[in-house]
């Protein structure tokens, strides 16, 4: 069984996929730190660096945006790797991008001070703004529109040859601008003329919307948002044809029910309201499963282990035999074992930490040169399914495996931590906005499932100063939602990252 599990906070919207009751994907999206991956704005050019033909574009979230010369020019490699595009052209788009970048000089193209209309390509992370394009494409759920560009395209995932044959005959009769493209997605295989001709509209119209709005701002801004993370939720579970979708907030439930009414799928998708006292991650064992990817170690089931480690360039995974018990009559096949549940897991980890960048795996070694390509097409076959764009280069005769993975967005512990006081940043501790968002489901924990209804937090002096700002108030009014009162106090003996509540009838701590 495959489902989509949905936790609503106030601050933050988790995403949990579940195969068989195994947490497979997780992504957490927090209000203050949205995706902008998609998103149109007006731009301002700031900063032109000649030296490597670049220029900063402020968009009005924080640090400016970064824009290459190759992402101004007509960029259609870049095209195929975003959509997965099959171009019916007669001549070779790469070499002629080439010769066009050689002659071309992005003072030429951008002035200081100059609107410009860019789309981000790459979500910021740490202190790097965004990368943007001015090579727009306005996602639909069966098709993408290219403003700029007048190439129309069928997805290579479409195998069946029929249905591409069918849609770029559709594509191409449609009237529309001959200087703006289309793009068929995967999901546009089994969808009617009507229902793509419709999109294809509305996708027109947004555009036209789009332009109406560069052209009467002044200032950077937003022009056009993605789609949020509950869209995408509810569009993934009918593409994939998954079981069932769960949600633990009302109003929420009500929106993907609204959003399912306009893109019914093939099988009928179940979406339910979750509405038992026991959070919903916890009961469905998620929050064990997240602490454990929070983690150096990981464990095998062999009895090997994983370890994760960070550097400035790049993400090192060590394999380790550990526990695991060893054949004496073939210790090769052993270890192959361990390498192969290794590159299970791994796969894994990579999507649930959501890491990116250069990877480098080291396997434990393999004497046999086919053992080495058992465990190198089983990491192949598993990271198929990773949404995210890999690149996963031969094993070295040291059993090291390089790789990459498409960084869309900050990792996990980029999202939940922040650096540690105590150790003058060589550690981590958690954000006092993580804490805050975990004293919340603390809160409904205790009033629902321990029927505590007068109650005291005590936190670190430090939290309790951030929580005074904003949460407080709305943690009163939980609680008097819950027909329960809730005190504060400070305690500056308590680690930063704890905090307790206590029974203000019984005096006494409660246990979570």
């Amino acid at each position: 069984m495959d489902e989509i599990l949905l936790n609503i906070e106030s601050k933050e919207t988790r995403y949990a996929l579940l195969k068989n009751g195994a947490l497979r994907d997780l992504i957490v999206e927090r209000k203050k730190e949205r995706q902008l991956t998609g998103n149109i704005y007006r731009g301002k050019v700031r900063n032109i660096l000649h030296n490597i033909q670049s220029a900063f574009i402020d968009i009005s979230e924080g640090e400016n945006g970064f824009i290459h010369i190759s992402d101004i020019i007509e960029n259609t490699k870049k095209f195929e790797q975003l959509f997965d595009m099959d171009f019916d052209l007669d001549y070779d788009i790469k070499n002629l991008n080439e010769r066009e970048q050689q002659n071309q000089n992005i003072e030429q193209l951008l002035k200081p001070d100059q609107p410009v209309l860019v789309q981000v390509v790459k979500e910021p992370i740490g202190s790097k703004g965004a990368r943007l394009t001015s090579n727009v494409s306005i996602a639909g759920r069966y098709l993408v529109l290219l403003p700029n560009s007048s190439h129309r395209g069928v997805s290579r995932k479409i195998e069946d040859r029929t249905a591409r044959e069918r849609l770029k005959k559709l594509i191409r009769a449609f009237e529309m601008p001959q200087d703006m493209g289309l793009i068929c997605r995967t999901a546009s295989a089994t969808a009617a003329q009507d229902q793509l001709i419709a999109e294809a509209n509305d996708l027109l119209q947004n555009w036209q919307t789009i332009m109406e709005n560069f052209k009467n701002s002044d200032e950077p801004n937003l022009l056009y948002a993605e789609s949020d993370l509950i869209k995408r939720a509810v569009l993934t579970a009918i593409d994939k044809q998954y079981d069932r979708l769960l949600v633990d907030d009302y109003a929420t439930y009500q929106t993907c029910k609204r959003l399912y009414s306009r893109y019914v799928g093939e099988k009928p998708l179940r979406i339910e309201y979750y509405r038992d006292k026991i959070p919903m991650f916890e009961r469905f064992n998620v929050e064990k499963e997240i602490e454990k990817t929070l983690r150096r170690k990981i464990w095998l089931p062999s009895g090997g282990y994983l370890f994760f480690d960070r550097t400035e360039a790049m993400y090192t995974i060590d394999v380790n035999s550990g526990r695991s018990s060893n054949n004496p009559s073939d210790v090769e096949e052993s270890l192959v074992r361990i390498n192969l549940e290794a590159a299970d897991e791994i796969s894994r980890q990579l999507r649930l930490r959501n890491i990116g960048g250069l990877i480098i795996c080291d396997f434990i070694d393999m004497r046999l040169r086919k053992n080495q390509r058992r465990v190198l097409e089983r990491l192949k076959d598993c990271m198929k399914d990773d949404s995210a764009k890999c690149t996963i280069l031969g094993m070295s005769e040291f059993g090291l495996v390089e790789m990459t993975r498409q960084r869309n967005r900050g990792s996990l512990i980029q999202t939940i931590f922040t650096h540690c006081p105590y150790c003058t940043g060589s550690g981590l501790v958690k954000s006092h906005e993580s804490m805050s968002i975990e004293i919340e489901r603390a809160l409904k924990k205790v009033i629902a499932c321990h029927e505590q209804f007068s109650i005291k937090l005590i936190v670190h002096p430090d939290l309790d100063k951030y929580l005074s700002v904003i949460d407080k108030e709305y943690f009163k009014k939980v609680a008097a939602e819950l027909s329960a009162t809730l005190y504060f106090g400070s305690d500056d003996k308590l680690h930063l990252n704890d905090f307790h509540f206590h029974s203000t009838v019984t005096n006494k701590k409660i246990e979570l």
